[in-house]
């Protein structure tokens, strides 16, 4: 027997205060008149009697009634004996159908080795059938049917998700919690050391919980596979376009292997690669020739081996045209265009193409063919031209301002209501040029500009922010960036020229990345979606597209959403490799290709001492590492709700002699 919580008895210091209590009497005595006392025999009165305590009995319950209590608060327990496999215990079995169990015949041996299993439990015992990948599904409930138990390890088929060990430990301790019952539970699988979880506390298993392994790999498991493809989502020009992928091996010799790149079913092009032993290899096809439309595409390797769905790696890809963007600049002046078009065109697979025009001459263009439209150094232009460019933005059109010298004689930003206050100069020579203070970089348009460093400002417009919002400040804390939101569209602000008599912007390495991410970011072509893991959530909805219905049509052609999931539903959680196309409210459709997590190809199996620590969390603490054969384990048993109705029922009993001995002193009285 011990004390969970020792610290509480040192309550029985309180047993002092009955006694006290019982000793702390007033006597008093009656006067009685009396004539005279001279006739009496002085003498000194003894205390010793009214020493002496009485009611010995409540005083005695209030002593133990102290003692109850502060024993309840240290939580008093015994060790109990409960049997671990060979008394009343429950069987699950546990089926790993996680992406690497397509191996060979892996799966087959595994549901093979339940059944063996399932025909060894004696008659009437209870078991449960689970199926592990990244979750753990339940295929039957706690029964003693075999038929049923071995029906439902017949009908596990092979998955895509990756399997977890430490979501597999979570619900054994749940299972155990609810059970009240030892567990003794079967593992069949392949032992992947990637399925463990970063944290070896989170393999903890519930006390009185027998793990037995069966493993259905072999020490080494020779595999190769495509570890990644980098594609572009759309192709404007096929004779530009770069596919890469890596080609690794897990457990393997060095080899030459042969890899295709597929297009539509068609192989488009054949390459052999030299593949090292237990390493990578890059392999790059230079020209992906498309028609116009969506299309499948794979990386795969030739021939298979026996982990055959990791040969191959499916991307999506669509042909297209690239989009116009409309360039406005004063009549004579396109020095800017100059710079913006040579950096537009030197960016990869960028999709657009760079529409001039003088500002005086677009009065009657249609903006609306436009993926976005640059205001140049324009200081003036048609009356109609602003109306036209105030319609385009509030309907979700998007549109980059760049003020400079021409830009003074307007009294505010173009669609936007910011007023320019002035223009500042900077020298060029010394340092009285202004550079760059601050950068958002979280920012799509500045994300990998390197907080533009070293470019010198030597002319800008200082703009009142008014509403918008800062992207970049410079040195004397003028904005240099700024973007607001009007109606569904974005105005940018830059402050500055697009040429190099402003700033030397376009001299530097800085300005590239600037123009290709700002035209992703305003042409709207940054945040699609064409490859993703399984696993993953596909967005489906914008808040500002509540209620509108979204299509999805998973790999077989159906339709996995209900009809309430799919004008309700803010996104899609993928489980299966292949393509998904997602029909959007506003008629855009999207083709989405979902490959495996390769982390499952890597079949490396988890060291024996791991494993080992593993099953021995489910074992008491005093039991040695090596005993996984007993059939009896200690474990403490606690005692304070015992206590505690000791005390309650003390209690009681207490209650009924203070109130009788109370009642006799008052009748005495």
């Amino acid at each position: 027997m011990g004390f969970l919580a020792p610290w509480f008895l040192a309550g029985l210091a309180a047993v002092s205060l009955p006694v006290w209590i019982h000793l702390l009497r007033k006597y008093r005595s009656t006067p009685v008149p009396f004539s005279s006392l001279m006739f009496f025999e002085r003498r000194t009165q003894s205390s010793i009697k009214h020493k002496r305590l009485r009611y010995l009995t409540l005083l005695a319950l209030r002593i133990l009634l102290l003692i109850l209590m502060a024993l309840a608060f240290a939580n008093p327990y015994v060790n109990r004996t409960l049997a671990a496999s060979g008394g009343r215990h429950n069987t699950i079995l546990a089926v790993d159908n996680s992406f690497s169990m397509r191996y060979g015949n892996h799966l087959d041996r595994a549901r093979q080795e339940a059944l063996d299993t399932l025909s060894k439990l004696h008659s009437g015992e209870k078991a449960q059938v689970l199926e592990l990948d990244s979750q753990v599904h339940f295929l039957t409930q706690l029964t003693d049917d075999p038929a049923q138990l071995r029906a439902a390890v017949q009908s596990i088929q092979a998955g895509d998700e990756r399997s977890s060990y430490g979501e597999l430990a979570r619900t054994l301790r749940t299972l155990s919690q609810s059970m009240k019952t030892p567990l003794e539970v079967h593992l069949f699988s392949d032992m992947q050391r990637s399925s463990m979880p970063p944290a070896f506390a989170d393999l903890r298993l519930a006390p009185s919980t027998d793990l037995v392994l069966h493993p259905v790999n072999e020490t080494r498991e020779p595999n190769w596979m495509v570890e990644s493809v980098t594609a572009p989502g759309r192709v404007y020009d096929p004779k530009k376009v770069r596919v890469q992928a890596v080609i690794a091996s897990s457990g393997a010799d060095a080899a030459t292997r042969q890899v295709a790149l597929v297009l539509d079913g068609k192989v488009l092009e054949t390459k052999s690669v030299d593949v090292p032993a237990n390493g990578r290899a890059k392999v790059e096809f230079l020209s992906l020739e498309t028609p116009y439309g969506f299309h499948r595409g794979q990386v795969r390797i030739e021939p298979h081996d026996n982990l055959s769905a990791d040969d191959r790696f499916p991307f999506a890809v669509e042909r297209t045209d690239p989009r116009r963007v409309l360039f406005l600049h004063p009549e004579g002046q396109n020095r800017g265009e100059l710079y913006y078009r040579s950096a537009l065109d030197a960016a990869s697979n960028s999709g657009f193409v760079l529409e001039p025009v003088a500002a005086d001459q677009a009065a009657n263009l249609s903006l609306s063919k436009y993926a976005f439209v640059i205001l140049s150094d324009v200081g003036s232009f048609p009356p109609t031209l602003e109306d036209s460019l105030k319609k385009y933005v509030a309907g979700g059109g998007s549109l980059l301002v760049a003020l400079g010298p021409s830009s003074v004689v307007l009294r505010h930003v173009p669609v936007l209501n910011l007023s320019i206050q002035e223009s500042r100069y900077s020298g060029r020579d010394g340092d009285r040029y202004q550079s760059v203070a601050s950068v958002d970089p979280a920012h799509p348009a500045l994300s990998k500009t390197n907080q533009m460093e070293g470019v010198e400002f030597f002319q800008t417009i200082k703009v009142d922010q008014g509403k918008a919002r800062v992207i970049a400040r410079l040195t004397d804390q003028t904005p240099l960036l700024l973007e607001q939101q009007v109606g569904e569209g974005r105005v940018l602000v830059f402050a500055s020229t697009l040429d190099n008599i402003s700033n030397d912007f376009p001299l530097h390495p800085s300005f590239l990345p600037f123009v290709e991410e700002s035209a992703r970011y305003l042409g709207g072509q940054q945040d699609r979606l064409t490859n993703t893991a399984v696993d993953s959530f596909i967005d489906l909805r914008t808040a500002k597209e509540q209620g509108a219905t979204v299509d999805v049509i998973d790999p077989d052609g159906k339709r996995p959403l209900s009809l309430k999931e799919a004008t309700t539903a803010q996104s899609f959680q993928v489980t299966r490799e292949g393509f998904y196309e997602i029909h959007r409210a506003n008629g855009r459709q999207e083709l989405v290709a979902v490959h495996t997590d390769r982390r499952e190809s890597d079949l490396f199996p988890i060291a024996p001492e791991t494993l080992q620590l593993w099953k021995n969390t489910g074992r008491p603490d005093e039991a040695p590492a090596n005993t996984v054969g007993e059939t009896e384990q200690n474990h403490p048993w606690s005692l304070w709700r015992y206590a505690l109705l000791l005390v309650l029922m003390l209690a009681i009993v207490e209650s009924l002699f203070a109130s009788r001995y109370l009642t006799v002193d008052k009748d005495t009285q």
